[in-house]
């Protein structure tokens, strides 16, 4: 079965290949996932996205893909916050960060960003997720390494940051700063270099996982719970770019079909 995932610094691609394989795709900004969904793949798997200096994934391209039944996975970083935004519509959500945004424990897009390097260097993150932060946190507090007060002016010294500026060595450091007690400072430090807390990925592993076992079992394809409209900005001019992006990586090939006859 034909499958497309976009994936970045939530995982690295080669890992990801060994549990599912697919069509892997840079993290998507706008358009990105419209132009997988012309191809009419069997699934689509949103884990990474862009933001900030580019437009993101927009609500509407996932509502197309899902209603040209195509299945729409989501988890870890973007995708948790398209899915817990658009499960209500058929987007399959997977994992304990999209259960955080859909049971409103998390509000704050923050929580899922980082900073990271381009696609030469592997996506490599540069900052650590707060979700990331947390689950070591709570982690470390239930190992008995933290006290349930450390744990949580941590948590709070942390969500104070800027989201490129967290990590745990810095983490670390406004603890000292602070006064929090060096003892449990230095068993959390001990604890993170052991244990490497990374609710990301592991949100990313199980949403593949997920996919390659509905694929063994035969993808249940969705069907559409709501009237999709085509607006005029998908119409005249999301669409058209995708056309002409795909037609600038295969010249001789026709447009795909899924795309022709209702928006022109």
């Amino acid at each position: 079965m034909n499958c497309v995932v976009f994936l970045g610094p939530s995982l690295p691609t080669n890992e990801a290949r060994a549990i599912l394989e697919a069509d892997y795709r840079p993290p998507a900004a706008a358009n990105d996932v419209l132009d997988a969904a012309c191809g009419q793949p069997d699934a689509i798997v949103l884990i990474d996205g862009m933001f900030e200096h580019v437009l993101s994934v927009r609500h509407k391209e996932i509502l197309y893909a899902l209603s040209r039944g195509i299945a729409v996975y989501g988890a870890a970083s973007m995708g948790a916050l398209r899915a817990a935004e658009l499960d209500s519509f058929g987007m399959r959500g997977v994992g304990r960060i999209y259960d955080a945004y859909a049971g409103g424990e998390y509000e704050d897009d923050d929580e899922v960003a980082v900073s990271h390097a381009s696609t030469e260097y592997g996506f490599r993150t540069v900052s650590e997720a707060m979700v990331n932060l947390r689950w070591g946190l709570e982690l470390a507090e239930s190992a008995g390494i933290l006290s349930s007060a450390s744990r949580s002016r941590l948590t709070a010294l942390a969500k104070d940051c800027f989201y490129r500026d967290r990590s745990w060595f810095g983490l670390f450091a406004l603890g000292s700063a602070n006064g929090l007690p060096g003892g449990e400072l230095q068993a959390l430090r001990d604890f993170v270099e052991r244990a490497r807390p990374n609710r990301k990925r592991d949100d990313a592993v199980m949403a593949l996982e997920r996919v390659r076992g509905d694929m063994l079992q035969g993808l249940r394809q969705p069907t559409p719970g709501f009237e999709f409209r085509l607006t005029r900005t998908l119409s005249e001019r999301w669409l058209p770019a995708v056309h002409a992006r795909r037609a600038s990586r295969h010249p001789t090939a026709p447009a795909p079909g899924v795309c022709d006859g209702i928006d022109r």
